[in-house]
């Protein structure tokens, strides 16, 4: 393992390297640098005083200055199959837990500590004879449209951790894999090893932030054009809170997995070079949200103008087949907004930009009750019906789906190796 040159890397640049390369070296080395950073917050040994939700991170996150939640700046997505000697079974759940617990005890549920989740595919739970309740869709993952042939996640589970912190990411992925004996200060006593593999050739990585995607322009692909502001690739703010689904929207209301949710892993590479060199800012406001928002100029030069709503309003939606037919041009969301019920998102975003594979891109990270309505809204992003060409179709043209995944996010009290039918566990 061959850490990354330090030298012309800013601490954010070099922090993202090593989250990137993982391991223990990459955590000895992130350590180091980040060691004048002021302490971790400690968690908790009461798991009664956490949420029972997985996926409930909103009130434990920091907010901007106009209520939008802001997502951690790290995160690994990490893929896990199960070892070929490990049963499903109570001593294996036991062993889960304690790992689990551990990260819990140790690290704060926030931004400033660690958050994270636990998911499971369609091929986990194809071992058992019974099938999941109704109440949970989860479907094998598919192409939706045919310009795509993604690689699908078939591993059997999928833990997601995310911090502000790059050494706590690295040390909290380490310690679930034994390859630490404390964490912040805690006895590291169980460990993932015994029960998962880690897919390590899939270990997904990546950052959210102001200013992180400006410095990436070392990477082949990402162009110096990008905003030094934006706090995505593309250049825009994103996940302005009246465009998010809430985490009660996005729960399981019924079944045996009341609680949970359902995760879509979505990977996609990115043509920047494209997007900033042959499209004016006019242009990719009008592709990016809609022609109106670039004609009345409503979103500002990295969207610091729409505050915590992308002002989709109905005329804006409801245009859209109009914009398609009579301007030529339609926005992305814009047309993912007319998937809506009764006004309201159907998806909470929790994506983030990438450099996996020395490459701009994103993994789009979806949560929604049933993973039928991420379909819905894919659909509705596609726009094929639009009666507007490919390159002028939202921001098709300039992303391309890699790989693609379906995950059920049990309630944390299900979260170890759940079966299809937990009340008869």
């Amino acid at each position: 393992m061959t850490l990354p040159d330090r030298s012309g890397l800013s601490r954010r640049e070099y922090a993202r390297a090593l989250v990137a390369l993982g391991g223990t070296s990459a955590l000895a080395a992130c350590l180091d640098v980040f060691e004048d950073d002021g302490a971790v917050p400690s968690g908790t040994d009461d798991p009664d005083s956490l949420p029972t939700r997985q996926h409930a991170w909103n009130r434990s996150l920091a907010s901007d200055d106009d209520g939008n939640v802001a997502l951690p700046e790290h995160h690994v997505l990490v893929p896990l199959s199960l070892s070929d000697d490990a049963d499903v079974d109570d001593g294996s759940r036991e062993t889960i837990e304690t790992a689990l617990g551990t990260l819990e005890r140790a690290y704060e549920w926030s931004n400033e500590g660690v958050v994270g989740t636990i998911g499971y595919t369609p091929s986990y739970f194809e071992r058992f004879e019974e099938p999941l309740p109704p109440s949970v869709d989860l479907p094998d993952p598919a192409a939706i449209s045919d310009r795509e042939q993604p690689t699908f996640d078939e591993w059997d589970a999928l833990v997601h951790l995310a911090s502000d912190h790059p050494a706590v990411v690295l040390a909290a992925e380490e310690g679930l894999f034994g390859d630490r004996e404390e964490l912040n200060g805690v006895d590291v006593t169980a460990d993932l090893s015994t029960v998962f593999d880690r897919v390590a050739d899939d270990r997904r990585t990546g950052f959210v932030g102001e200013g992180l995607p400006a410095e990436h322009t070392d990477v082949d692909g990402v162009p110096e054009s990008v905003p030094d502001e934006a706090p995505f690739f593309m250049g825009f703010r994103s996940g302005f809170v009246e465009s998010q689904a809430t985490e009660d929207r996005v729960t399981i209301e019924t079944g045996p997995f009341a609680g949970g949710t359902t995760q879509h892993v979505e990977s996609l590479d990115i043509n920047l070079r494209q997007w900033f060199e042959q499209e004016n800012h006019s242009q990719r406001v009008s592709k990016l949200f809609s022609p109106d928002h670039a004609a009345t100029e409503a979103v500002g030069d990295v969207g610091e103008a729409l505050s915590g709503s992308a002002e989709m309003t109905t005329d804006r939606i409801e245009a859209t087949e109009s914009d398609a037919r009579n301007r030529g041009i339609v926005g992305h969301a814009q047309k993912a907004a007319r998937a809506r019920e009764d006004g309201e998102p159907l998806l909470l975003r929790r994506d983030f930009n990438t450099v996996d594979g020395d490459r701009p891109g994103l993994h789009f990270l979806s949560l929604q009750r049933r993973i039928e309505e991420f379909v819905r809204v894919r659909e509705a992003m596609n726009g094929d019906e639009l009666d507007v060409s490919g390159a002028n179709n939202g921001i098709r043209h300039y992303l391309f789906v890699e790989r693609r995944g379906n995950y059920l996010v049990p309630p944390r009290d299900l979260r170890s190796l759940p079966t299809p039918n937990p009340d008869g566990m």
